[in-house]
């Protein structure tokens, strides 16, 4: 597992705006209005942790609820925020937990096993299943897919899509599983949740075969160009919105923690001056704020500002 030279240089100077010098707000999330089926609803938990109602049915993609294993920290630093929108134990039954890989901002332990009883099903790219069996997670609770495989769940249709990542948890399991994307659909609602991954021909494939999308889960991006390869940078994400046909895009994997940008906010602001170029709609919402899916209104306030 080869570590780039600049996370080293970035591990050993200090940045005064790497990290938020307010606690970010938190809002605390009201069940009955989260759980209200007439409207199909998103919230972000900061990171990529998304938790969603549709159609009745609840979706919660790469749950991260505590700090990150203590070698990927030394880089990541400690989450900005303690507080959840939520507490794992007062989660109500979650329908289908959607991973898109084997990294530790993606799979926690710990996580995992908080909220592992309220599970029916983990939906999982293919060789994931390994590890949560390892962790004794039922068999018949884990469903493995590959690219262009469908999970039928009552009235969800939950397909594994591309995407342009890696895999791997050690020195000697890189790329050993399945990374991904997943399209989240029913008979009234398209989502498009991204996992990680760099821009590509995939993302326009997706949005032919399987758009247009009434949200989109986005990773937010790098503002480094080294990692191109395996992250887009926020501008390339707001073309990966336009190939996708998306209608909204709700930007995740950030705000939680530090990774390769010297400042916090520096791939959001990025992302959002592109996307007024470009005419994107971007809900901005804050860390429990409900975003209701297909509603003309969305949350678009830039709250980070009134932190630095």
């Amino acid at each position: 597992m080869k570590i780039p030279y600049f996370l080293f240089k970035r591990f050993l100077h200090t940045y005064p705006n790497r990290r938020p010098h307010q606690p970010i707000p938190v809002e605390k999330l009201n069940l009955d209005d989260m759980l209200n089926a007439k409207q199909s609803k998103a919230v972000w938990f900061g990171h990529s942790t998304v938790f969603m109602q549709i159609g009745g049915s609840t979706i919660l993609c790469d749950p991260i609820f505590s700090n990150l294993f203590w070698f990927f920290s030394i880089f990541t630093g400690r989450r900005f925020t303690e507080k959840l929108p939520l507490a794992p134990q007062d989660f109500p039954e979650i329908d289908v937990v959607l991973l898109s890989h084997d990294h530790y901002d993606h799979l926690d332990y710990h996580s995992i096993m908080r909220i592992k009883d309220k599970v029916h099903r983990f939906c999982v790219p293919r060789g994931v299943g390994t590890r949560l069996r390892q962790w004794g997670i039922a068999n018949e609770k884990i469903t493995e897919l590959s690219y262009g495989e469908t999970l039928c769940y009552a009235e969800l249709i939950v397909t594994c899509t591309p995407n342009q990542h890696f895999s791997g948890r050690g020195l000697f399991d890189r790329n050993k599983t399945l990374w991904c994307s997943w399209v989240i659909t029913n008979k009234k609602v398209n989502v498009f949740f991204s996992g990680d991954g760099a821009h590509g021909p995939h993302f326009e494939k997706i949005g032919n075969q399987y758009g247009p999308f009434d949200l989109t889960l986005m990773e937010c991006g790098q503002a480094a160009e080294s990692f191109g390869k395996i992250h887009m940078t926020p501008e390339r994400v707001v073309q990966a919105q336009i190939d996708l046909r998306g209608q909204l895009m709700l930007p995740i994997h950030w705000g939680m923690f530090s990774q390769s940008n010297n400042e916090w906010t520096r791939q959001i602001e990025r992302l959002l001056r592109e996307a007024e170029i470009r005419t994107i709609k971007v809900a901005t919402p804050k860390i429990g704020e409900i975003v209701t899916i297909g509603a003309e209104r969305y949350p678009c306030t830039p709250w980070w500002k009134e932190l630095n």
